[in-house]
């Protein structure tokens, strides 16, 4: 699985921590997803694309 989490946060202005607060985790959680070392829960990943105003499925790409 692979996900737009960093270009997202560009495009919106966002920082990890910016983006850790909003979620409510810490910003080496965000640092793990952006580089793909960690899977995240449906709500987290939920919790993500309503920051970003996007369904999971347009953050999250997941291949076969």
């Amino acid at each position: 699985m692979t996900n737009r989490i960093k270009e997202l946060r560009a495009r919106d202005n966002l920082t990890q921590m910016d983006l850790a607060k909003l979620v409510e985790v810490r910003r080496e959680t965000i640092v793990f997803l952006e580089k793909g070392k960690y899977n995240p829960s449906l709500k987290l990943s939920y919790d993500i694309a309503k920051v970003f105003k996007l369904t999971i499925e347009e953050v999250f790409i997941f291949e076969d």
